[in-house]
């Protein structure tokens, strides 16, 4: 038996071999047929099967129209800015629990995620047709419990449900923002009841003036439509004016007619503020705001493939949000003398809300400017609500409403006149924003004013008349003796720190004497009655 040759010995007899001519002429014949074999089976499989290599388009294609076809990295991005925008909620519900006064923790823990499964349900029956359909300029009519949807939401690319997603955030988000104000005097069944106005008719009605594809101020300045004289529509990059602004002064409505808390004294009658309870809780909830922040704004683009626009967006918040936690400090330095935190949160707070609407069309020297700015509004507008006696545990109202207007009119100031539009495959920079400060006139500042006064003022006046109609049934305000029980024992039968001696002033008056006894006697801990302390 031959010994076997190793591989380098096989190669140097095959060199030669194919120097002899019949071996040469046999080599040949055989590596064709090899590779006829190989061209004859990719055939049979292309004519039986074309969809396993992907050449189905060889046979009788579907018509696709442009909203048929799905871009998968633009539907990633936004279901990833989605869940980031999600996450918003953690963030709103420890700030809120955090800045309110232990007696009402559970009361902000219910309502936030209530409100979220509420929201979400009446944004899949109504809320997303009335606001993201086609109709008229203020409403939308199609698309009820999102029936009839096309593949994708307009020629965005996005797939429809990813897009519905997407905006089930922001609405949450507008519903939550008006619950901070009303914080600690809100009874459950009123709660429910303008929590179900705001999400299934406040929000996505006014919402569809600005962001639906046929609302009026959105097509406002075109021929045909709303003011076409002024040659400009309203803009709002991701919802200064229709989530913030929106949710504001839903919020400013709600603590008007709620009133103050009962022992709210303000500094003109010789009290001030009620204390947090947790600023620790609160701030790390400002922070992961601040981080869900990057899917509200970059989100916005709808566009992964907008790789200069979403990073520009991207720096600009962070920029805004630095700038006005900063000058909100100094500036509450001035006053009081003291490092606030309370005032360093709200501050980048602000500055985040005011950059929301502008953050595609402004450089990142605005982006500093108007954040800077912001941070001083939200200082003085915490204070003009102490004077005018109106009552907001977590300053819902200077944050969102008050900075969401100054945002959007510093588009019509900042935009720099370089960027237009982002688009599915890549940023449209054909007719870009070109602000007052950077030689553009008042054109885009005239919109901005117009657009924001208009839903400003529409807003607050209906919210109005949905509290005082839920005030006038008495379930927006809670009873005296509850509010002094606690809402957390009166509405929900459990403290959100039973196993704690809560401080004689947080303490609420269901709490008292016996009570204390009892209630920490009934609440489970770790499986076992809680002990009384």
């Amino acid at each position: 038996m031959e010994p076997r040759l190793s591989f380098p010995a096989k190669i140097s007899r095959l060199r030669e071999r194919m120097k002899d001519p019949e071996w040469n002429r046999y080599g040949k014949i055989l590596l064709m047929g090899k590779l006829t074999g190989v061209v004859l089976i990719l055939l049979a499989a292309v004519v039986m099967n074309p969809d396993l290599i992907g050449f189905s388009s060889f046979a009788a294609d579907p018509q696709l129209k442009g909203n048929d076809i799905v871009n998968p990295l633009n539907t990633v991005w936004t279901l990833i800015a989605a869940f980031l925008v999600f996450g918003m909620q953690v963030g709103f519900t420890m700030l809120e629990a955090g800045f309110c006064r232990s007696r009402e923790t559970v009361n902000v823990l219910m309502e936030c995620v209530v409100d979220t499964c509420l929201c979400g349900l009446l944004f899949y029956a109504w809320g997303f047709a009335f606001m993201f359909s086609h109709g008229n300029g203020f409403i939308g009519m199609n698309w009820f419990f999102l029936n009839g949807a096309p593949h994708t939401y307009e020629t965005s690319g996005v797939a429809f449900l990813a897009f519905w997603l997407f905006q089930f955030a922001f609405a949450d988000t507008c519903s939550t923002i008006t619950s901070g104000a009303m914080i600690g005097r809100t009874g459950w069944i009123g709660d429910l009841i303008y929590s179900f106005f705001v999400s299934g008719f406040i929000y996505p009605i006014i919402g569809h003036w600005a962001w639906g594809p046929d609302g009026f101020l959105a097509t406002m300045g075109s021929a045909g439509n709303f003011f076409p004289s002024l040659g400009m529509g309203f803009h709002d990059f991701a919802g200064s004016t229709v989530v913030h602004t929106i949710g504001g002064f839903i919020a400013l409505a709600g603590s008007i007619v709620l009133g103050p808390r009962l022992g709210r004294r303000f500094k003109r009658d010789g009290g001030g503020p009620m204390m947090p309870h947790d600023l620790t809780i609160a701030c790390s909830g400002g922070l992961l705001l601040w981080f869900g922040w990057y899917g509200f704004n970059p989100g916005s683009t709808l566009s992964a493939m907008d790789f200069e626009g979403i990073g520009r967006v991207a720096a600009n918040t962070t920029l805004a949000a630095c700038a006005a936690g900063l000058s909100a400090m100094f500036v509450a330095y001035f006053m009081s003398k003291k490092w606030d935190m309370s005032f360093t949160v709200n501050g980048f707070l602000a500055g985040l809300v005011a950059i929301t609407c502008p953050c595609y069309w402004v450089s990142p020297g605005g982006s500093i400017i108007l954040g800077a700015v912001a941070g001083i509004i939200v200082v003085y507008g915490v204070e003009l609500l102490e004077y005018l006696r109106i009552d907001d545990p977590i300053g819902a109202v200077p944050v969102h409403g008050i900075c969401g207007i100054w945002g959007t009119l510093s588009l019509g100031l900042f935009a720099s006149g370089q960027f237009g539009a982002t688009g599915q495959f890549g940023a449209d920079n054909s007719a870009p924003l070109k602000g007052l400060f950077y030689g553009g006139g008042f054109q885009v500042l005239e919109a901005q004013i117009i657009g924001s006064l208009i839903i400003t003022v529409s807003t607050f006046v209906v919210a109005m008349i949905v509290m005082k109609v839920v005030n006038a049934f008495g379930l927006l305000r809670i009873s005296t003796e509850g509010e002094n029980y606690g809402l957390d024992l009166h509405e929900h039968g459990i403290s959100a720190y039973p196993e704690y001696v809560i401080s004689a002033m947080g303490r609420p008056g269901g709490m008292s004497g016996g009570d204390t006894h009892a209630a920490m006697a009934k609440t489970p801990v770790g499986g076992k009655l809680g002990e009384s302390h």
